[in-house]
């Protein structure tokens, strides 16, 4: 840092590498992200709580409550549905940011004086035959409806700014909604019926994004 403090170590511990970011202070500085080549990762809030843990399989975001705010699964290395990842940006600090754009795309990026220095602390993490990993957790019930309402709740937005920019007229009201959000859709429903819930729940679902 340009205080002196030691910003990023990169070190090897026994067969694999880490890359510890610490905080800007001078003594007994906390760790703010902790990245290994085995493909397990972690981030932290600066009150040390976890902000983003990944592990071989996906990874998750969490609200500075400890609530999970995001959740996704690494392409091509688990079976069945899976929940994309879409681009995630932190900063750590006024100087260390984290952009998380696949698996063997993550990055910190340092800047400070006018300069800045990347490093991609990803690791493409290779499945074998003999060596499958286990499946992935399910998700629950309470987190297949907050997907379910998210979703609806953002198709509802998009009819809002269909009416503010055509008032006049009604043809906003049968606009299809983008297509992500249909594609969102298609992927919770996939994703209902992979988990191991009620039909009545599963039929709610889909009448919350289908709405």
């Amino acid at each position: 840092y340009p205080s002196g403090n030691l910003a990023i170590i990169i070190t090897q511990a026994r067969d694999q590498l880490m890359c510890i970011v610490q905080e800007d202070e001078p003594r007994t500085a906390k760790i703010r992200a902790l990245f290994q080549s085995d493909g397990r990762s972690t981030c932290y809030y600066p009150t040390g709580d976890e902000w983003i843990n990944m592990s071989i399989q996906g990874g998750q975001y969490l609200d500075q409550a400890g609530n999970r705010v995001r959740r996704w699964m690494w392409p091509n290395l688990s079976p069945g549905p899976q929940v994309p990842l879409s681009p995630i940006f932190i900063s750590l600090n006024r100087h260390v940011g984290v952009r998380i754009l696949a698996q063997d795309k993550i990055f910190i990026s340092f800047l400070a004086m006018g300069r800045q220095a990347k490093f991609n602390v990803g690791t493409k993490v290779q499945v074998s035959t003999s060596s499958q990993l286990p499946p992935p957790a399910q998700l629950g019930e309470d987190e297949l409806l907050l997907l379910a309402f998210r979703v609806r709740i953002l198709q509802l937005f998009d009819r809002m700014r269909g009416c503010l920019n055509f008032p006049s007229s009604e043809q906003w009201n049968k606009m299809q909604p983008p297509m992500y959000l249909m594609t969102q859709a298609v992927k919770i429903l996939e994703l209902c019926m992979a988990a191991d819930i009620s039909d009545e729940l599963r039929s709610s679902i889909k009448a919350i994004v289908n709405a």
